[in-house]
């Protein structure tokens, strides 16, 4: 089974660009352009990896990791 890869950026042009990228080295792929919205996601789900952005309006990739390692759902 493929690994999944969660994408976090406000550009969705880079979203795309990127998932395209991975998606066509057989990972599977979900994105979000919206910090607040992925750490809800990834509070609900498992992923292998999670790539963001650092400078993001509502929340910075900083603190949208230390939000998701510190839920019981994920563990890093």
């Amino acid at each position: 089974m493929a690994k999944m890869i969660y994408i976090v950026d406000d550009s969705k042009t880079m979203l795309m660009s990127v998932r395209s990228t991975l998606e066509m080295a057989g990972y599977r792929v979900e994105t979000s352009d919206n910090p607040l919205n992925a750490v809800q996601h990834l509070n609900a789900n498992k992923v292998d990896l999670i790539i963001t952005d650092v400078n993001m309006p509502g929340m910075n990739g900083l603190e949208l990791i230390a939000k998701v390692r510190s839920s019981s759902a994920n563990r890093f």
